[in-house]
């Protein structure tokens, strides 16, 4: 990642496009279906540019005939396919689940299956749950209760949901989402424009829709019309919606049978229509169109969400209803009529008054399309995406994770990864190193850069140092010496940064860090290469370019001058040209932190934002270089407070652990500190530091911190899972809030491979003084 333009300090709200909606689809007859269908298609129609996708669970081996936004199927009973469900979303690189529940649509107990999806998931969850129980069983209370706690983020329908959840099953208030069930965005149109669609012309519609079944009460509607037919003679029924599948497939259409029959018997035979069909969106907005007015006859409470309700509700038709408790809920205050269960008579009685005063049933209407507006699905949507992002912005405890189990007892000897090259090798082509990697392969679409190039020459000199030189690496080094030499601009002392694949410079002249950090990998080359060429050859490019740093203007870029000329005079420590510049370097950073610092802020700038602990590295090594003790305490009191802000616990605590300023806002004095992203920049910077502050006091503080940072590569981070990849020998890009990044760019590797590189040099150093100390001891 290239940091050296930033565009403002403000924390920028990624809104997912990754989103992968999981329950049942379309074409299965499903309520359920319906909804998880509407709401992949809200999605993707108000945020285009998303790459979202249903994974649908199937009632039938054979699964459906779907369409292409739904990407993957796994059966209901079968309880492997949850775990294949859940690799295949972590493999997608998936950023949110939406998952829909009722316990009816997946397999085991009470629908607990759907645990191992979700315990197997390594992204944000975020839950609907359609239906809240006031009385579960033991079962269904624990398998609730276990989805909202592995989601980040639980949505119900109703206040009443919202109640239920915090009373009956232990969920924080503030995981809660309310969000109406959304509805199509219908204009508030008269009955009559649609009626001659039906050919009902100048009839009274009553209309009941949803899949049919015996719990629906539409016996009751039936009882009640010949008393309303008696004064409304024009009044026509219709019953609207497919017999529920799992009853078909157990008794046939023996209730819609039984329904016709009592039609019959009650002499309304031609006042009940009955639509056997499963109505697609727009057939069905013809039909609540054609509708005078709406009826939800449910025989018990027990219903927390009704989708069909929320639809003629909002399309501004007059609803009479049982009241169960969404219905009591969304037609309060006079936007609906509530009427007992199985009670024909206030049926007709509520009907009847509704047809007989024409005024009462209109403001009925428009109440309820008033309310409606704010239940549409861009409505709703925006509501959705809003807890995408809040599910996103909050860590999650993955097994293992220091949140929940801390990575290690803090006793013994840590021992290090051993320092393998196979990633920096395989990112690395005769011209130099690939910026990016999708996965771990490079991406050659978006080149190379000086910024990488450098640091990668940097560690090729560790390398050969720690004693792992050979005719491979010494190669690579020269590749990414050649990249710096014609990245010099020559008679301008600075060093472009952007190349294409194609070799083409894709700017005239570098960012100021690009060409800080080439110095600072020239003055590596002098300071510490064997190779004589390498030091001949990076000689005078430093100084030509050390000299221009003195105009700039970023802070960042004086260090990494001050660090390269630290290096360069290790050699040559009589340079008086280099050692001039570097006081003057080192003045500019003493005149910024004391412009900047203040009592609880002791720090250059305003604002922590990347690279941050290059600044008071840098001092500790101009203080060593320089002889001037007081640098090296000025660095080494910036960098204890630096690392006091990152680190859990008090520092060095055996249950404390690594929180680098996240790029997702840094870190502005006076707000609020961003967590995530997290960037093994961040890590290796600081890493490098404690280790200068430890060369210079000796002090085995500053080793153990140095040791604790390194391990968040390792997985001793706020998610507990390794940064570092063993099985490629890459690092990935970072650490969201609720995963790994799993591209392994150049800047992520080098900074895991230089971060490891100096700790081996570090232990090596320890090792050799123990040796030679032992040899005097003997000599003696």
């Amino acid at each position: 990642m290239n940091y050296s333009s930033l565009q403002g300090l403000t924390p920028n709200v990624h809104t997912p496009t990754s989103v992968a909606f999981i329950g049942d689809y379309l074409p299965r007859k499903c309520g359920i279906a319906t909804f998880t269908s509407d709401l992949y298609k809200s999605f993707t129609t108000f945020y285009p540019e998303s790459s979202a996708m249903v994974v649908s669970v199937n009632d039938v081996p054979e699964g459906y005939d779907y369409p292409d936004e739904v990407r993957y199927e796994f059966y209901q009973h079968d309880l492997n396919s949850y775990k294949k469900a859940a690799e295949f979303l972590n493999s997608m690189n998936t950023e949110v689940v939406c998952l829909q529940h009722e316990y009816g649509i997946y397999g085991g107990t009470a629908g607990n299956y759907i645990l191992t999806l979700l315990r197997n998931l390594t992204m944000p969850v975020v839950t609907t749950f359609h239906t809240v129980l006031r009385n579960p069983d033991q079962d269904q209370l624990m398998v609730l209760k276990t989805i909202a706690d592995l989601s980040a983020r639980v949505v119900v329908m109703t206040e009443k949901g919202r109640q239920f959840l915090k009373d009956i099953y232990d969920v924080p208030e503030d995981k809660i989402d309310v969000i109406a069930h959304g509805i199509p965005d219908m204009p508030f149109v008269d009955p009559h424009f649609h009626k001659d669609r039906f050919g009902i012309e100048g009839k009274q519609v009553l209309l009941t829709f949803g899949l049919l079944s015996p719990n629906k009460g539409i016996e009751n509607v039936i009882k009640a019309l010949p008393r309303i037919v008696e004064k409304f003679p024009n009044t026509v029924y219709i019953v609207l919606g497919a017999t529920h599948p799992n009853l078909v497939r157990d008794q046939g259409e023996v209730y819609r049978d039984s329904l016709k029959k009592l039609a019959a018997d009650s002499g309304v035979k031609n006042n009940v229509l009955f639509f056997n069909q499963f109505v697609e969106l727009d057939n069905l907005m013809e039909f609540l169109g054609a509708a005078d007015i709406y009826i939800t006859p449910y025989l018990n409470a027990a219903q927390i969400t009704s989708g069909t309700l929320s639809y003629a509700f909002g399309c501004g038709k007059a609803v009479v209803s049982t009241p169960y408790w969404h219905a009591e809920e969304l037609l309060a205050d006079g936007r609906g009529v509530l009427v007992p269960f199985n009670d024909s008579d206030a049926v007709a009685d509520a009907i009847l008054n509704l047809m007989s005063d024409e005024p009462l049933r209109h403001g009925m209407r428009k109440k309820a399309y008033m309310l409606g507006r704010g239940m549409i699905w861009e409505r709703a949507m925006e509501r959705y995406v809003d807890s995408f992002v809040r599910a996103r912005q909050q860590p999650i405890a993955l097994p293992g994770s220091p949140l929940a189990l801390m990575n290690g007892n803090g006793n013994g000897t840590y021992k290090l990864p051993p320092i393998r090259l196979d990633h920096l090798y395989r990112l690395t082509d005769s011209t130099g190193i690939i910026q990016h990697a999708r996965y771990h392969l490079p991406h050659y679409d978006e080149g190379y850069c000086t910024d990488d190039n450098a640091r990668a020459l940097i560690l090729t000199v560790m390398v050969e140092e720690a004693g792992q030189s050979d005719r491979k690496l010494a190669k690579t080094a020269d590749d990414f010496a050649a990249f710096l030499n014609y990245a010099f601009i020559q008679g301008r002392g600075q060093f472009r940064n952007f190349m294409s694949y194609d070799r083409r410079w894709l700017e005239d002249v570098g960012s100021d860090d690009s060409t800080g950090r080439a110095i600072w990998a020239l003055g590596t080359c002098v300071g510490r290469s064997a190779d004589k060429n390498l030091i001949t050859w990076a000689m005078p490019m430093l100084h030509q370019a050390l000299p221009t740093l003195v105009d700039l203007p970023s802070p960042r870029s004086w260090a990494f001058g001050i660090l390269g000329a630290c290096e360069y005079l290790k050699r040559f420590g009589n340079d008086r040209l280099v050692k001039t510049i570097l006081q003057q370097l080192v003045d500019k950073m003493l005149i910024r932190y004391n412009d900047a610092k203040s009592k609880d802020w002791p720090w250059f700038e305003g604002y922590l934002t990347y690279d941050n602990a290059k600044l008071s590295h840098a001092l500790i090594c101009a203080g060593e270089t320089l002889n001037d003790g007081k640098l090296s305490d000025l660095g080494i009191q910036t960098l204890n407070w630096l690392i006091g802000l990152q680190m859990t616990g008090n520092g060095i605590s055996t249950t404390g652990y690594f929180q680098p300023i996240g790029t997702n806002g840094f870190y502005v004095k006076g707000g609020e500190r961003a967590y995530f992203d997290q960037q093994p920049l961040e890590v290796q910077s600081s890493v490098s530091a404690c280790l200068a502050a430890y060369r210079v006091t000796r002090e085995a503080v500053w080793l153990k911190r140095a040791t604790k940072i390194f391990k968040w590569f390792t997985g001793h981070n706020d998610l507990g899972l390794s940064v570092y990849d063993p099985n490629t020998g890459g690092c990935r890009d970072g650490l969201h809030v609720d995963r790994v990044n799993q591209n392994q760019g150049a800047e992520s590797t080098l900074a895991y491979l230089m971060a490891l590189t100096e700790l081996h040099l570090t232990q090596k150093q320890i090792s050799d003084a123990e040796v030679t100390n032992a040899a005097l001891t003997l000599l003696v």
